[in-house]
């Protein structure tokens, strides 16, 4: 018999539950091979693209704030570092929990529909702080609440990947997803890199120079509500819907019963939480740590936007590698060399650190002091975010070989009963990867708080503290990470045989 392409403009069954029209596919079977070759990879791949290009924009509204509130206080918003901080970290806290909800919406709604809706949300966020900007008035309580609204990017990347996940065989998953992450982490460094060009306050590397008439922050929440606009129609258009990504929100909660639902979380944390708060906190880093008076004509000291965006987007295209070598070699035994390379480049950051003087915005020679170990710092910390996107590439690899091998184990091979558990299995990977991502995301809203630790006077000491807790954190993954996934032991439920 031979298996005809996948065609989401037509259906051979009828679908579930009003799950019919032109854009639903009831017929997806992407573990069966000739299927898969005679049409399903091209239909996989062209929802990947879009699915992409919508989390992108979302990944960019969520770090909006990242680089523009260092750009507050050269627009006159008389903000001290700690209430920077809490409107970098605010975004990340509301993203982490609206990824639990996001990713039960794909089920609901279809993965089309929803990222129609998601990035129409989008214009929330920005059209509100393009209004803002332009108020000299607008007290920081508001700042804070709009800030928030920017959690609404964060929640498109759990969607983005439940759904992604649904339309990809076990074997490809590791790269698809880690392409679809990449795509959509991009969106960080892509707008710590355009965001100061666009709003006319520095360059990149300093190349293109502040306008006279000064900065317009507002500027960059146009170009997004635009783009937001642009991915609504691109979806409707090219995405589809899959009748077969099936689920009641309390079947996937079951996942939460599972422990591996818990450690996995625990080790996101570790790595994309790493990769989030870090891209958050590391324009203000650079800002206060190597703050140098610039030349351009506002004199404000923007240092810290020729360099911000190179962390994320080391970050964002270390993650596909990170799914390629799960694919290759082991997502457990990837996750750990991950663990390694944050705990040796962490702590070799931190030795940067003791060798600047604090408050170098006070003092121009301990300013200039200070720039002297930049590149060092810069070089240790893209290390730190090149193995945080690794981890981020083998861990998602990790989640639904999991859920694939448990319900393996529990049936018998070539039966009715193994298709319908490995399905389910994917069903509940992809609840997992909603949870996980949700749990994993509050690092991002941690780390800029630790660095802002109001019990500390001193930005740099508290820096430096934080990094210390950091590199423990990492020793503790690492071990988790090996004496689950990897030890050998002789239970029979271990996951060491199975090549997580």
């Amino acid at each position: 018999m031979t298996t005809t392409a996948p065609d989401p403009t037509t259906h051979a069954t009828p679908a579930a539950s009003g799950r019919s029209g032109k854009h639903w596919i009831t017929d997806w079977r992407p573990e069966d091979e000739e299927f898969w070759e005679n049409g399903g990879r091209q239909v996989a791949r062209r929802n990947l693209v879009w699915s992409i290009f919508a989390e992108h924009l979302g990944f960019s509204v969520w770090l909006i704030w990242s680089v523009s509130s260092a750009f507050l206080v050269a627009q006159g918003f008389a903000f001290d570092a700690q209430q920077l901080f809490l409107l970098v970290a605010l975004p990340n806290l509301v993203g982490s929990l609206l990824r639990l909800p996001y990713t039960f919406a794909v089920p609901r709604f279809g993965g089309r529909n929803w990222t129609m809706v998601s990035a129409a949300l989008l214009l929330v966020p920005t059209l509100l702080f393009a209004h803002a900007v332009q108020q000299p008035g607008t007290p920081y309580w508001v700042f804070c609440v709009i800030a928030a609204t920017a959690g609404l990017g964060g929640g498109n990347f759990a969607s983005s990947m439940a759904n992604i996940n649904f339309f990809y065989p076990a074997a490809k998953k590791g790269a698809a997803l880690g392409l679809n992450a990449a795509g959509g982490n991009l969106g960080v460094s892509l707008i710590q890199l355009l965001l100061p060009v666009i709003v006319g306050g520095a360059g990149i590397f300093g190349l293109v120079r502040a306008r006279e008439s000064g900065i317009s922050l507002q500027y960059a929440a146009y170009v997004y509500a635009v783009l937001a606009v642009v991915a609504v129609v691109a979806a409707a258009l090219r995405m589809d819907n899959l009748s077969s990504a099936v689920s009641r929100p309390r079947e996937q909660l079951r996942v939460v019963r599972n422990r591996q639902t818990w450690v996995m979380s625990l080790l996101y944390v570790g790595t994309f939480g790493s990769f989030i708060g870090y891209s958050a906190a590391m324009p203000l880093l650079i800002k206060i740590n190597f703050w140098v008076p610039d030349p351009a004509p506002l004199g404000t000291g923007v240092f810290f936007a020729y360099y911000a965006f190179l962390g994320a987007g080391v970050g964002s295209l270390t993650r596909p590698l990170g799914g390629w070598l799960a694919d290759r070699y082991g997502g457990a035994r990837v996750t750990l060399a991950a663990f390694g390379g944050m705990v040796l480049f962490t702590l070799l950051v931190l030795w940067t650190l003791t060798r600047l003087t604090p408050n170098p915005a006070a003092d121009p020679a301990v300013a200039l002091d200070n720039r002297a170990w930049f590149p060092w710092f810069l070089a240790f910390f893209l290390c730190v975010f090149a193995s945080s996107g690794i981890g981020n590439g083998s861990t998602y690899k990790m989640i639904p070989a999991i859920f694939r091998t448990e319900a393996e184990r529990a049936t018998t091979p070539h039966t009715d009963e193994r298709a319908v558990a490995v399905h389910e299995a994917t069903k509940q990977s992809s609840a997992a990867i909603g949870i996980i991502g949700a749990v994993g995301a509050v690092g991002g809203f941690l780390i800029p708080l630790a660095f802002a630790a109001p019990w500390v006077a001193d930005p740099l000491s508290a820096t430096r503290g934080a990094f210390v807790v950091f590199t423990c954190f990492y020793v503790v993954c690492a071990a988790v990470t090996y004496a689950v996934y990897l030890r050998r032991s002789s239970a029979a439920t271990s996951l060491a045989s199975a090549g997580i």
